[in-house]
């Protein structure tokens, strides 16, 4: 955002440090209003037919402009996607053991990607492993939503499942 002496335009509108209109003045006018107020022109709509600029504290204006971004970074909500591995012959104590690994992921607020890895003849037994993913999505269901369904992608299929919505 050019400000001061950075403006190219001959003329401009000038609008002042209230918010009212000042009219079109040539640039050194403007200037020197600026500068009687110990405040900077800053060129506000340069693309208009006669650029439109503004008397302010182009500094407070712009740590004002830190200040929000900050805010609106901070309330921003971020999340991980975790991943857990199977195999499709799982053991019930390893399923009880990745199913409470899963829970915990899940109330932390982050997505949980099941993945279930099919080496050399287990190729033969994909339903086995969807199987083991609809009994993760079942015990799961009541605090998850499956965002992405059983998905057989080369030798693994997976699922994706997020913390349900609260009502």
């Amino acid at each position: 955002m050019p400000i001061n002496e950075q403006i190219r335009a001959s003329k401009v509108q000038v609008i002042d440090e209230q918010g009212e209109k000042r009219g079109v003045m040539s640039i050194h006018d403007a200037l020197d209003l600026a500068y009687d107020k110990k405040l900077d022109l800053v060129l506000v709509a340069p693309n208009a037919e006669i650029p439109v600029c503004k008397i302010m504290n182009y500094g407070k204006y712009k740590f004002e402009q830190s200040k929000k971004e900050k805010e609106a970074k901070k309330k921003q909500k971020t999340f991980e996607i975790k991943e857990i591995r199977i195999t499709p012959n799982i053991e019930q104590h390893d399923f009880e053991f990745k199913l409470k690994n899963a829970q915990k992921f899940i109330e932390d607020g982050n997505k949980v990607k099941i993945t279930v890895r099919f080496r050399g003849r287990e190729m033969n037994y994909v339903k086995l492993g969807e199987q083991v993913l609809n009994k993760f999505i079942e015990r799961l269901a009541d605090i998850t939503t499956v965002e992405k369904k059983p998905l057989l992608e080369g030798k693994n299929m997976f699922i994706i499942l997020a913390k349900k919505a609260d009502k």
